[in-house]
């Protein structure tokens, strides 16, 4: 089912509200595995989302250039463990074909062997490379190429003694964690401060889940948050920067164009060859005046805040505020 947004609307604009993966099935929110496949077309109230596994979308290019900024800033978002380097390799030739199969006026990918050539026009690059030679990539790091090509925030899984290992990952978007604190660690530890979801063997059941994949199986998960103004960069190394925003927002007359509901796309890929899980965390933000626009948004959205147990609105760090934003929401 789909509406007819306002006549008035920029095309721009309304292309974003149309696209938005919108995560809510009913007026209640719990934490669940929600897993399905991947490249599955979801249909919402606005329009769809979902036909491909790495999006491009209109902020492309300025989402690209805030990953750069933030390397440039702190490389500790940036990480790969010696062992891993296949992985990412595998990863650039998963992807990149699959990005100009979806993109082929903009992008293209050519094979001959290890030989490789990639254009993407939207960033002005030809280039031709070989897998495996990391020198042969711009800036000689696999890692930091592909994260030049992609708006995901990209994360390696490792499998071994009977558990996954984070060991490589590109991640300059995160909501309110380190990269570099994480690296290193295993999936259940890095999991364990989430509130409910040991108890309710969710994290031992993703984690069975994962540990299962088979060589090329992709599927998806949404997770959600909420960021005060369009910052992708909410990491706990900038925690100063956006925090305090959270403790005020609520009587800000602009709360409905600051407070941004925040939508991870995760995919969850089996690389074929390597056999390493990768995890691609796409993020998109969408203001709740934006969101209001199509009223069965407004007002489940309205209900899930008001019904959140607080335990979980106060780690996803919206407990001081989900009040005003739940009361403007079902206001209209």
């Amino acid at each position: 089912m789909t509406i007819t947004l306002d006549n008035d609307l920029d095309a721009a604009l309304a292309d974003r509200i149309r696209g938005f993966p919108f995560p809510y099935t009913s007026d209640n929110y719990r934490y669940s595995a929600n897993v399905e496949p991947a490249r599955k077309i979801v249909e919402t109230e606005a329009g769809a989302w979902g036909g491909t596994v790495v999006d491009v979308d209109e902020f492309y290019v300025s989402d690209l250039n805030a990953r750069n900024e933030v390397l440039e800033k702190d490389p500790s978002r940036i990480a790969t463990l010696p062992h891993m380097r296949p992985a990412v390799w595998d990863a650039i030739t998963t992807l990149l074909p699959d990005m100009a199969e979806n993109n082929p006026s903009t992008m293209s990918w050519q094979r001959d062997g290890d030989k490789c050539r990639w254009r993407n026009t939207l960033l002005n690059l030809d280039i031709e490379f070989t897998i495996g030679d990391d020198a042969s990539v711009p800036t000689g790091d696999p890692l930091r190429f592909l994260g030049s090509q992609i708006q995901d925030d990209i994360v390696f899984l490792d499998q071994r003694d009977k558990a996954l290992w984070l060991d490589a990952g590109v991640v300059t978007f995160a909501a309110d964690w380190s990269m570099g604190f994480d690296v290193g660690m295993s999936f259940t530890e890095i999991h364990s401060p989430v509130p409910r979801v040991n108890q309710e063997k969710i994290v031992s059941r993703a984690h069975h889940f994962l540990m299962s994949l088979q060589p090329g199986e992709m599927y998806r998960r949404t997770n959600w948050t909420m960021t005060i103004d369009r910052r992708l960069d909410t990491s706990t190394e900038t925690y100063p920067n956006w925090a305090p925003d959270r403790g005020i927002i609520a009587l800000d007359p602009a709360l409905p164009d600051r407070v941004h509901l925040r939508v991870e796309v995760q995919h969850l890929i089996c690389l074929p060859h390597s056999g390493a899980v990768l995890f691609l965390i796409r993020t998109y933000l969408l203001p709740l005046s934006d969101l209001a626009k199509v009223p069965a948004w407004r007002r489940r959205l309205g209900a899930v805040l008001a019904e959140l147990p607080e335990d979980m609105a106060e780690y996803k760090g919206i407990s001081r505020y989900r009040k005003a934003a739940s009361e403007w929401l079902l206001s209209g």
